[in-house]
């Protein structure tokens, strides 16, 4: 399949995403939302995870607050992504959610100095956004390429896991070769490994 070919069903399927989550309506989000924090907070990965990696949620995007929360009060260590003057993307650590300010673009992001992605964050999860999601790995993002960038930087043993909403698996996502997978996606309904495309039906 041509580049063009491709980018022309992501942004298809990025638009008919966008328009079928903005038609959640708010409440409905917060319920599912907090249904997907439950199973990501029971997830064995993060469980033992040292340090996890966040992102701050926009457009009816999965809430990552519990998570948050759990993992700063459990002694873990918490990253978001934050980016540079000239669009590079790091990350930056929070203690709490006052570390948390207005960023670029209007995405909440770290207020405190760029943290180096070194073997001090092994043994870490990767919570990562998207719009379509396969059980093969594959997201279709927001169409800017932060979390590929970020999770090429990142050691092979970090788990990625995409949080999103059950109506947003497809059962094909098209790729390009600079995409990265994930390793798991929980919805409200299963949890996904996507290295054997085996969905686990939660209750």
């Amino acid at each position: 399949m041509s580049g063009s070919s491709v980018g022309e069903r992501k942004r298809a399927l990025r638009a008919a995403a966008l328009t079928q989550r903005s038609s959640l309506a708010r409440a409905h989000c917060f319920s599912l939302g907090a249904v997907i924090q439950a199973r990501a907070l029971e997830f064995i990965p993060y469980l033992t995870a040292r340090a996890v990696i966040l992102y701050s949620p926009i457009q009816s995007e999965v809430p990552t607050e519990e998570i948050r929360d759990d993992a700063l009060a459990s002694g873990k260590s918490v990253f978001y992504p934050k980016l540079s003057a000239a669009n590079s993307v790091a990350v930056a650590e929070i203690h709490s959610a006052a570390d948390l300010g207005s960023g670029r673009f209007g995405i909440s992001e770290p207020t405190g100095s760029i943290h180096p992605l070194n073997r001090e964050l092994e043994e870490m999860v990767v919570f990562v956004p998207g719009l379509i999601f396969d059980c093969h790995g594959n997201r279709l993002g927001r169409g800017i390429g932060w979390y590929d960038r970020l999770l090429k930087q990142l050691s092979k043993g970090t788990v990625f896991v995409a949080l999103g909403y059950d109506f947003q698996m497809v059962d094909e996502v098209p790729t390009d070769t600079w995409d990265e997978k994930v390793h798991y996606v929980i919805t409200e309904k299963r949890v996904i490994d996507c290295g054997t495309s085996q969905s686990i039906a939660v209750s």
